[in-house]
This record gives structure tokens, C-alpha cells and sequence, in this order.
């Protein structure tokens, strides 16, 4: 392939993943779980026009997502097997997620976002990502889905690296439906947990005998008591004002922190880290941070690092002590 024509693959790389996020909306992948369906016949699940569904599928096909026979008749590859909602390294929530209308039009303003320097979906929509979903329901529940998905990938690569065990008592802040925690209660069984996010987000969550469940805001408050208190994907949602806010919040406690983010690599690598802080930028306004910059995020909310433990996910456990 000339060089050329692997810059065009490049720039055309997002209609790929249009492609597929149709096809997570559309469950292909669960409808081949059990083995090889014709075009027709999976039109005729998900209620497509069968000639233009013959047509993504084909696509998919040509990129190794899934197989096509000579009777048009497809199942899933390797490649394409995570897409299914119940495989252990789901991405069928994140592709669900990110083709969405209000996320490809925040992309959109990404020109005016370097050009100003804003948050290019307040740009787009006129709010913040959290007021959009916070008044659209629906997107607010496929972004939580997006979120769970995206942390079956990590958990076992965390549990793997870190000894969550050491600890009494975690609480994880913003943890969402509480998949996270409730893998750590599985794995460590002297370990109680105390999920807490929004009321919307933890509603009708059980964590079962070890569990509990709070409802609240953290830039307000946090549960007490607890020995460690747990950040995954959370600080990188915020600028340095609003990240401090939170972790100022949680250093009401005298306990250890434990944020689970990425770490920005030195120039010309980590293309992965790089491309997520541009995606912070378009998205919640966040970005993705360099050691040096965590350094100076824990100093100035009370703690001092103490501990940076990489895993096989590319996410790093970074460990703070009350200074």
C-alpha cells in the first residue's frame, strides 16, 4: 500500500466506524452468535432494507469483521466476535455509543474547537455534554452502557496489576452501574464497597451483602469511611478547576486515592492516549494528562503521588497519599 493510500484509508477511517456502530445498534453480531445467517434472514431480524443491509454486511466482510460464503450468507470472525453485548471484552457498547447524531456533530465543530479553544459539543448543541444528557434520558442510559462495556475491557487487567484486596473498604466515585466494583467484591471476599454517582445513574443498583449504594454529586460530598477511594475514567472528564474541585471533595477523607486514567505519552507515541484527549476536547471538555501534570493535579489537592502501576489495558493505577 502506497503512502498515499494509507493516508486515504485513514481519512476515510470514520465511515468504518459509522459502519459498525450500525451494525452494534442493529445486534448483528448477537444474531451470529449462534452461527452463520444469510443477508435476508438477518434483514428480516432487524427489520432492514435487505438490499442496503447486504451492503454494510458485505463491508464488514471485506474488513475482516465478518465472513461472507458464496450464498451471502455471513458469520462472525475474530475480529468482529467482541461486537457481540455478551462477550467478556464487549465493545458493543462503545460503538453504540459513539456514532451517535449529537457525538458525529460535535465532532463536526472540531475546527472551531482548535481554532478558540472550546469545548467543540457546547459548541455544537449550545450545553455541556452533562446537560444534554442529563435532558435526554435515553442518551444519558446508552452513554452509562458505552461506560460499563468500556470497563469490562479494563477490569481484568486492574485486578491483574493492583492488589485491590489490601483495602477495607473501597468507594468508587462515579462509578456508574457499579460493573467495576462489583468485580472487585467478586475477586477480594473480605472487601466492602460503596458505589456512589448520581441518583439517575445508581438507581436500582445491588451490590449484594458487601455493597452499598449512595446517590450524590462530588463536586458536594462523598461517602465517608471509606480506605481507599476509587476514580476511574472521572478526573479526565474535567479541566484542572473542575478536577480539583473533585479531589479536593474526596480529601475530606484521610485515605488513599486511587485514580484509573491514561497517561500521555512522549511525543511520536501513544497514539490511542492522544487521539482519547482530543476526544475529551470535542466531548465532556476534559483532556488526558502527562505524569508531570498528575503530579501537580495531586499537590495541589492535598496529595502526594505515591504510586503508578501500568496495565496490560494501557490504563495506570495512580496512587495518592493524604500529604
Amino acid at each position: 500500500m502506497s503512502r498515499a493510500a494509507e493516508l486515504r484509508r485513514l481519512v476515510n477511517s470514520y465511515q468504518l466506524s459509522q459502519a459498525i456502530h450500525v451494525a452494534a445498534v442493529l445486534g448483528i453480531a448477537d444474531l451470529l452468535a449462534d452461527g452463520p445467517r444469510s443477508s435476508d434472514e438477518l434483514a428480516e431480524a432487524t427489520r432492514a432494507n435487505p438490499s442496503a443491509l447486504y451492503r454494510l454486511l458485505r463491508t464488514l466482510a471485506a474488513f475482516g469483521l465478518l465472513h461472507e460464503d458464496d450464498e451471502r450468507r455471513f458469520s462472525l470472525t475474530e475480529l468482529g466476535d467482541p461486537l457481540r453485548s455478551d462477550h467478556p471484552e464487549s465493545v458493543a457498547g462503545w460503538a453504540a455509543f459513539v456514532g451517535r447524531r449529537n457525538i458525529r456533530d460535535a465532532w463536526s465543530s472540531l475546527l472551531e474547537s482548535i481554532q478558540t479553544g472550546e469545548n467543540a459539543f457546547k459548541l455544537a448543541h449550545g450545553i455541556s455534554v452533562w446537560e444534554f444528557r442529563a435532558q435526554h434520558q435515553e442518551e444519558g442510559e446508552i452513554f452509562d452502557r458505552a461506560m460499563a462495556s468500556s470497563t469490562q475491557v479494563v477490569t481484568r487487567s486492574l485486578i491483574d496489576a493492583y492488589d485491590f484486596g489490601r483495602f477495607g473498604t473501597i468507594v468508587d466515585v462515579g462509578g456508574g452501574n457499579g460493573s467495576l466494583l462489583r468485580a472487585l467484591l467478586a475477586e477480594y471476599p473480605s472487601l466492602n464497597g460503596v458505589l456512589f454517582d448520581q441518583p439517575h445513574v445508581v438507581e436500582g443498583v445491588d451490590l449484594g451483602e458487601r455493597g452499598r449504594v449512595v446517590a450524590g454529586s462530588f463536586f458536594e460530598s462523598v461517602p465517608e469511611g471509606g480506605d481507599a477511594y476509587l476514580l476511574k475514567w472521572i478526573i479526565h472528564d474535567w479541566e484542572d478547576e473542575e478536577a480539583l474541585a473533585i479531589l479536593r471533595t474526596v480529601r475530606r477523607n484521610p485515605a488513599t486515592l486511587l485514580l484509573v486514567e491514561r497517561i500521555v505519552e512522549p511525543p511520536n507515541e501513544g497514539p490511542e492516549t492522544k487521539l482519547g484527549d482530543l476526544n475529551m476536547l470535542v466531548g465532556p471538555g476534559g483532556q488526558e494528562r502527562t505524569r508531570e501534570e498528575f503530579e501537580a493535579l495531586f499537590e495541589a489537592a492535598g496529595y502526594e503521588l505515591t504510586g503508578d502501576t501500568p496495565t496490560e489495558s494501557g490504563m495506570h493505577v495512580l496512587e495518592g497519599a493524604p500529604a
